[in-house]
Parts: C-alpha cells; structure tokens; sequence
C-alpha cells in the first residue's frame, strides 16, 4: 500500500491494521546501518555568519514573554537537535514512524492501559484531528467528507467561558459548538447529537465546572472528551495527570516548555481514538489534516525533547529562573519610585513572572510606551506591557546565559532616562 496515493478500500483496511498492530507489537522502525555523517558542516552562503535571521533583516529579540508561538516558541537541546539532524538523512514510513513513536511516548510517560500518543504539528492541529477522529471514527467515506459533517455526530458542548480562538480548530471539521455555563445546562445540552465534550485547559477558574468534574460528567453521560493543556507544562506530571483523570483525549504543544521543535505537538488519549486521529491527518492524502503534515525530524524530535525534559531537575530550574528575576529587580529598584512583585500562575506557564511597576508621577511612561521601547531597542527586548494590568510583566525561563544582566541594565537607563 503506498499512502500518498489514491485510497482504495482494501488500502484503508490496511491502514487501520497497521495502527492496530502497531500499537500492540511496537516494530523497529528503521536501520542505522549506514554510518551517519557529522552533525556539524561548515555553512558556506547564507547562514555563514551564525544568524540566518539578522542576513534577512529580522530581528532576534532577547524573550522575557516565554514560550510565544509568535517569538518562535522555545530554543531546543543541542541534542534535540543532533537526533532531528539525523532524522533528516534517512527515509522512513511516515505512518509506521507515527505509530511507533506514539507507543515509545506512551511508554516514556507512563500512560494507563489503553493510552497512546500522536506527534502532531502543534497543539491546534491535534485538537483538529482528535475531533475529526471521534466524528469519523476510522469509516474511510466520513474522512473524505469532512468538514460535511452530515450523517455524523455535529455538535461539541464547550463552557461560554472557555471560549478562545484555538477553538477554530473545532469549528473547522464543520461542528457546532453548544456553550453552556453549568451542569444543569450540560444535561440539557447533551443528545444524540453530541460528538465530545470540549475542556480548555487554562480556563479551569473561569469556568463553573472544573477540570476533575468535567471529565466526570462526560463519563456519566457516555461522550468522549478532551482537555487542550497545550502551555500546561511544567509541572511535567500533567503529561499524564488528564489522562489518568479519564480524559479521553489531551493535547500539548511541543514547542513551549517541553523545548520540542516548535512546529510538532502531542495528541495523547485513547488507543483507538489516537488511531482514528492520524488517520484523518498527515500523511494520508483527502483528509481534513493534510495540510497539517509533522516531518519525520519533527516527530524523532519530539521523542527526544520529551526524553530530555523528563530528566531535568525542574526544582532546580525555577531557582535559576527565579534568581534571574531577582537579579533584574535588584537592580532596576534602585531607581526611585520602582517596585517589583513575583508570582507563579496557577495554569499554563507555570513558572516564575515578576511584575515591574512604577510610580507615573515620578517616572512619565506608560507600559505599552516602556514595552514598545524596549522591543525596538538594540538589542531588541520582548517584554509584556501587562495585558491591562499595571506595569510590565515577565518571565526568565527562555532568556540566555548573561541575557538577564542586560534586561537590567536597559531597564534601568529606560526607567532612569524617564524619571522627573
């Protein structure tokens, strides 16, 4: 069966076979047998000088915002990216890949019986073909259809207050989100016509109905649901905290905390579910996730930047984070007027932030003025104007060695150069 082309009936068969029984007998995917060449090659042209992006006329700021998609997400391992360097020179099974990195993820992560993992292409893409698998569950004609989703399943319960623009990515298999605000209107809510029952993740204290019951009650009522935690690592335990929850499906990005390849994430859920996923995904051609195609360095990528960050001494990473921030505010309040708080948020991005505030009687700038500034500064700094809240805002868990020193210092002639 060649899977970039055209689908015949006894080819999809195949297909599912090959999911099955590569989730219950894990196979080797590919043979090292050639030696592989060195990681490193000298760059001759564009890339000689070490910045591609500065030949191009873009600049690289100095991230005190964290794991922004728009700021490109996080800087891999060198390891990551040595095992994504020889990814790249060999040919593999896109599938048999998916399959068998999915079971290494899940043995990695220590799953329940019955859990398996996808690499997607991000966090937004395995909502996409999470959803698309439970609508179409694995019926070849279904796939094609989408987003038509007649004869199918058509409406996701969501609550009014986990609404947010990742849910375009339910709207685009062509259901119908159903918003409710508490479980009396989810009882109500629930029918024959209910797909999945849909939990944002960050949105948990906005919301009247929990994480913990939520997943109940899509239990009680028989619906499969699903949590987007794409930001909600660290800690690492909620790589397997949902779905030991019973969360039938759960989705990660793999470009933020996790340090993976910033175009892959994880769809992690139920075996068959995982299954009816990738197929309605790349590689398979007339599919609602083609477009979304996750590369094979990508996926090696994922496996080994989740290796990585299961290792790591995440204690011992915030104390550096938040020794860098207390560096950046031991400088910048020795400028009158100047105060700093620190605080961890509950969910997504849980790690240390400080928050800089001043007195506008003493010090004439706004946060959005003093945030625009830096950013167009050299070298250029990210820094959040607060989000309507007062002063700015920042993290240090994506800044450099000696990168928090230099935050100080323009802070400080920023801050000093606009005091009465």
């Amino acid at each position: 069966m060649r899977l970039n082309s055209k689908w015949n009936r006894r080819g999809f068969i195949g297909t599912v076979g090959m999911i099955a029984g590569g989730i219950l007998a894990p196979r080797k995917l590919f043979s090292l047998s050639r030696a592989a060449a060195p990681v490193s090659t000298k760059v001759n042209g564009f890339g000689h000088t070490g910045n591609p992006y500065e030949e191009l006329g873009v600049t690289t700021p100095i991230n005190c915002e964290g794991t922004m998609t728009y700021l490109g997400g996080s800087l891999p391992h060198p390891e990551l990216e040595a095992v994504m360097t020889m990814a790249g020179r060999h040919f593999v099974n896109i599938h048999e890949l998916e399959v068998a990195a999915g079971n290494r993820i899940a043995q990695m992560l220590k799953l329940p019986d019955g859990y398996s993992a996808l690499v997607t292409c991000g966090a937004a893409a395995a909502i996409e073909c999470g959803l698309a698998g439970i609508l179409t569950s694995g019926d070849e004609k279904l796939i094609r259809q989408l987003p038509d989703v007649s004869g199918m399943k058509s409406e996701v319960i969501i609550q009014k207050s986990h609404r947010n623009p990742f849910d375009h990515q339910l709207r685009s298999t062509g259901i119908k989100l159903v918003e409710i605000e508490t479980v009396d209107e989810l009882r109500a809510a629930v029918s024959d016509r209910t797909a999945m029952m849909h939990f944002t993740n960050f949105a948990n204290d906005a919301g009247q109905i929990k994480v913990d019951e939520w997943v109940k009650l899509a239990r009680q009522f028989n619906v499969p649901c699903m949590n987007d935690a794409a930001a909600d690592t660290p800690p690492v335990s909620h790589l397997w905290d949902y779905a030991n929850m019973g969360y039938d499906l759960i989705t990660f990005s793999g470009g933020k905390a996790i340090r993976g390849p910033q175009c892959a994430g994880l769809l992690i859920g139920r075996q068959e579910m995982v299954a009816n996923a990738l197929l309605n995904n790349s590689p398979h051609e007339d599919t609602i996730g083609r477009s979304q195609k996750v590369g094979k360095e990508e996926i090696l990528g994922m496996v080994k930047a989740l290796e990585l960050f299961l290792n790591e001494d995440q204690d011992a990473l915030a104390k550096e984070w938040q020794a860098r921030l207390e560096l950046i505010s031991g400088e910048i309040t020795k400028v009158p007027g100047v105060s700093t708080s620190f605080f961890v948020p509950d969910i997504a991005n849980h790690v240390p932030h400080m928050r800089i505030t001043w007195d506008q009687a003493r010090i004439s700038l706004t946060p959005e003025q003093a945030s625009k500034t830096l950013r167009d500064s050299k070298p250029s700094i990210a820094i959040s104007d607060g989000e309507g809240k007062l002063g700015l805002a920042m993290n240090s868990f994506m800044l450099q060695p000696g990168e928090d020193k230099i935050v100080a210092a323009q802070l400080v002639t920023l801050l000093r150069e606009h005091s009465a």
